[in-house]
């Protein structure tokens, strides 16, 4: 299953992010997919793309970077996916 992750820098601190991703990578748990991510103008969020059969492996993730980041996680699926789904109802 695929999760937009919006997170929220705490305190404006891309800074603090950045460096803690230099120093210890993702620290995503063996099973989490990482599918692309990108950064707000104002370095004030990033919005990921990540990709999980386990929601509890996005959770452990999340509890890694919960002192730097405040997260939104929405459950997404590919709008042709959707398209397809509801074509049979249209």
């Amino acid at each position: 299953m695929l999760f937009m992750v919006i997170e929220s820098f705490r305190n404006q601190d891309a800074k603090a992010v950045y460096r803690r991703f230099r120093d210890k990578g993702r620290q995503m748990p063996d099973g989490l997919g990482f599918v692309g991510s990108w950064v707000a103008a104002d370095l004030g969020r990033c919005f990921q793309l990540m990709e999980c059969a386990d929601v509890t492996l996005l959770q452990r993730w999340v509890a890694e970077w919960s002192d730097l980041i405040d997260f939104e996680i929405v459950p997404v699926v590919a709008g042709k996916e959707t398209a397809a789904a509801l074509s049979v109802q249209l």
